[in-house]
Parts: C-alpha cells; structure tokens; sequence
C-alpha cells in the first residue's frame, strides 16, 4: 500500500514485489518518439553540488534551449533545484518529458551518506507523485556498482532503495550503470529489480576512433543484451567531448585511455553517426550531455583541458558549439532531400 512518502522507512529491508510486473517505458508521446533525449546538467560557472545552484530565469533559458531540441530530458538528483525546473516546465507548458534521478552514494560507516541516500529517495518520491503528467520514469541510483565507481556501493542497499522508491510510485524505475557492470551475471540481481536496464556506453572512454565508434557501440550493448536477453535497454549516456588533457596518462586516465578526435569537428562527426544510428535502431539514446560543465573533473580550479569539463554541445555560456550547428544543418539538409525525394534513405 502507498503511504505518504515522509514516512517511508529507505532504512528498512522490503520484500521483492512478486509477482513482478514490467511497467512499460512511455516513449511514444502524441505520435512521438522521444528516443533522441539528452542528459542536463544545470550547473554553471560558479556552481556546483552542495555550494550554490541555478536560479529560475537561468533554469527557464535552459529549458526552453532544450525544448526546441528535444522532448525527453534526464537530471540525475531529486532535490529542490529538481522541484523548480519541474515547477517551470508545469507553469509555461514546456514540451519536455523527464526521466528523473536519485544520486546515491556508499553508505556503509559514513551516517551523513545515509541520511543524503534517504532525503534523496524520499524526494523522488514525491516528485514522481507531484508531476506525474512530466516524470516519465525515475533512475535510482547512478554508476554505483560499476568496479571503477567513486561512489560505488553494496548491491544490498541499492536493491533495497530501489524497493522502496518502486514499492511507492507508479512509474517504471530504473537504475543506471556502466555496460562493464551490466555485461557480468553478477548484474542480475540488479535487473530483476527494475523495469528497464540503463547502460552507460561512451566510445571514446573506451578508446574509439570516430570511425569505430558506432560499430564498438552495437557491441557493447550485444554484450548487455547476451545477459539479459528480453529486457527493454535504454542508453543513459554516450557522447563525445570536444577538449581533453592528453598530459593526464595512467591507468584510467583520459590521457591513456582517450585515441579519437576530441574536438568540435570530432563532435560534430559524431552527432551526425549517433543520431543517424538512433533512428534506425531504436534504442532510446540519451546524450551526454547538453551544456558544458566546469564543476567537474576536479573543479574549476583544476586544469580547464580536463575531459569532463567538455562534453556539452553548448559552451557553458549557453551558447551552441560549432559541432551542434553543423549537425543541426546536416539533419536539416538530410530532411530536405527526404521531403524532395521519400525513397531516400540516408
């Protein structure tokens, strides 16, 4: 039985819902498929998590840059500056979906943690309930059992926030991770608790030419799909930055790790391949990610080169790369010749 969600108990163990009974992705809105979707992060110079947030006019331009590029739209907190951004895609009718996040972090010895853990959960709840008409589905956790994760956690507590954010709302939950977690058997556990699989998959991480990075892509998620076989997959990242550190090497570092062009033309490159291969696959594909974020890779007191910094297709001025305009004329040449000719194909 639902509850009001201040009461809920994260804390405690629930059982596994049985019979357990899929809820469906609802990605064809009025006629529309929303698979094209984007990551938002909204934090600019001079904000970052837990120091200072946007305001509502810096989140309203940001929505309505967003709006008129796509539909669907992930955020990866549940907190107040999510309620705002909720509040105004409500009051001004903005056409935007949203898969809703919860950040959860290790808890184990570390009581402020689990307190964050709870407070997140809780106000995922609530969100889910209070916009039911704009959340689309709620991603509970994020990179949190991958082996290389900062924040990586027990299965155990994953599962049982998971049961408890599910057991509470009526949209599809998810968790999100990379493919390195979800192409082990031991991400099974995991699976069976949640309505769809949310895979991270970034070529160029991965050391991908542009010219590889499609087919190590379709690969990637064959793996995912070889264990779980049947089960709704959404890509929650992919992407391609436009500026990395190349002094930045060893195990793990961009520098080592980072062989594709990492620039705007690359990016442009890419965007044009993705979008192409998101229309004839049909794996709902969010972008990483909408704006430039210099919070990350250390903070922006850290070299500015760092990879992190850059995978936005907008300057964290808000204004759009080059990389974003050439792929906004090539969709719109390619749909000319379409409209000239519909025996076409691209």
């Amino acid at each position: 039985m639902i509850q009001p969600a201040g009461t809920l108990l994260v804390s405690d163990a629930l059982p596994r819902e049985e019979p357990f009974t899929m809820r469906q992705l609802p990605l064809l809105q009025e006629g529309r498929w929303m698979g094209q979707a984007v990551a938002y992060g909204w934090f600019r110079r001079g904000q970052a998590p837990g120091r200072s947030s946007p305001s509502r006019a810096e989140l309203l331009e940001d929505l309505g840059i967003i709006a008129r590029h796509w539909s669907l739209i992930r955020v990866y907190n549940a907190e107040e500056t999510t309620r705002h951004m909720l509040e105004l895609i409500r009051e001004h009718g903005l056409p935007l979906k949203v898969l809703l996040g919860v950040w959860l972090e290790d808890e184990v010895g570390k009581p402020d943690c689990a307190r964050a853990n709870h407070a997140n959960v809780l106000c995922g709840i609530e969100l889910a309930r209070d916009f039911p008409e704009i959340v689309l589905a709620v991603c509970v956790g994020n990179e949190t059992q991958v082996d290389w994760s900062a924040h990586r956690m027990r299965m155990e507590d994953l599962i049982r926030y998971i049961r408890a954010l599910r057991a509470q709302v009526a949209v599809p939950v998810t968790t999100a991770d990379d493919y390195n977690f979800w192409n082990k058997p031991a991400s099974a556990a995991v699976a069976a608790e949640v309505d769809f699989l949310t895979t991270h998959a970034h070529p160029l991480w991965n050391g991908q030419t542009l010219e590889g990075s499609l087919d190590w892509l379709e690969r990637t998620l064959g793996t995912v799909r070889e264990i779980h076989p049947g089960r709704e997959l959404v890509l929650g990242e992919t992407g391609w930055a436009t500026e990395f550190n190349p002094e930045r090497t060893g195990p793990g570092e961009q520098g080592t790790l980072i062989k594709g062009d990492a620039s705007v033309r690359g990016q442009g490159e890419f965007l044009v391949r993705l979008a192409d291969w998101v229309e004839r696959t049909r794996v709902p594909t969010f972008l990483f990610e909408v704006f430039d974020e210099s919070w990350k890779g250390g903070g922006e007191q850290v070299d500015p080169r760092d990879v992190e910094k850059h995978w936005g297709v907008f300057y964290e001025d808000r204004k759009p790369k080059a990389s974003f305009r050439a792929f906004l004329e090539a969709r719109a040449s390619a749909a000319r010749r379409q409209s000239e000719d519909p025996t076409h194909r691209e």
